[in-house]
């Protein structure tokens, strides 16, 4: 019985996210809009073989739409990090982002997605270089705080509050663009997402992203914990195995953030869609 009623509390709930009306969801999984209703009442469950669909219109992981929370509260842990009117990763964008203008130089409209933007430093620069920029993050303070560095910049970003974990494009951009976040999520969930990510990459776009690698001459870092995931030393570069790599490196390099000299190791990857 709890199942039925956390499972139907949790489709009205990630429905009406999505804007969408139970007949909408309804006819996107080509049912009945009653079947919606008694699931959304607890009266009935969905066919086990529809979970993955209904995950998948309204947006979220199978994990989230079944009630099982993650592990770390990131959202929680990055509202207090930018609890303030200070920039805490400071305003000045990512050496990435003059690779990316490079690669593909705005001479034309080019959408760009940057995955968890953080408080915007990059988003917005992208924005101020020419680029159609969408920006999401799972802080809400990070997110206000992007808005408000576009508008003070004269630009526009699409700002919006997402959870990375959860979150499926279900457009094409020509630019994704994501630095320092893909430590959150879970190896059994990297290929789906990333198969999502290439999926909705327009032909010659680019992907351009760097995770942390675990080494063992690398201390582990003082926020690090059970709840992030490092990642191998490769892996990102085998998940673009069938697309051009542009360039793809590996470094250590000293941080400060939090206050305590540190060091990590870190993959980058750069790599353009060559055909559908």
């Amino acid at each position: 019985m709890e199942i039925k009623k956390t499972l139907g509390s949790n489709i009205a709930r990630y429905r009406k996210e999505q804007n969408l009306t139970q007949q909408e969801l309804a006819n996107k999984l080509n049912i009945s809009y009653q079947a919606v209703s008694k699931w959304e009442t607890g009266q009935t469950l969905p066919d086990l073989c529809l979970i993955p669909d209904i995950a998948s219109v309204l947006k979220i992981s199978v994990d989230r739409l079944m009630g099982c929370p993650h592990n770390f509260d990131a959202e929680n842990d990055y509202e207090k990090r930018y609890d303030s009117d200070e920039y805490y990763w400071g305003l000045r964008p990512s050496r990435m982002c003059l690779k990316i203008l490079e690669l593909m130089p705005p001479i034309r409209p080019l959408s760009l997605l940057d995955i968890g933007c953080g408080e915007g430093k990059d988003a917005v620069f992208f924005a101020r270089c020419g680029y159609i920029v969408s920006a999401f993050d799972v802080s809400e303070k990070g997110v206000e705080k992007t808005k408000r560095l576009a508008e003070k910049a004269k630009v526009k970003v699409d700002a919006f509050k997402a959870d990375l974990i959860d979150f499926r494009i279900d457009r094409k951009f020509d630019i994704l663009f994501s630095s320092g976040v893909f430590h959150f999520i879970k190896p059994e969930l990297r290929i789906e997402i990333f198969e999502n990510y290439k999926q909705y990459t327009e032909k010659n776009g680019v992907n351009a992203f760097n995770v942390f690698v675990k080494k063992p001459f690398v201390p582990i870092p003082p926020d690090k914990d059970e709840k992030r995931y490092n990642w191998k030393s490769g892996e990102l570069f085998t998940l673009y195995h069938d697309w051009y790599i542009e360039s793809c490196f590996e470094e250590v390099f000293d941080c400060n953030s939090g206050g305590v000299p540190h060091k990590h190791a870190m993959n980058t990857l750069y790599a353009r869609k060559t055909a559908e």
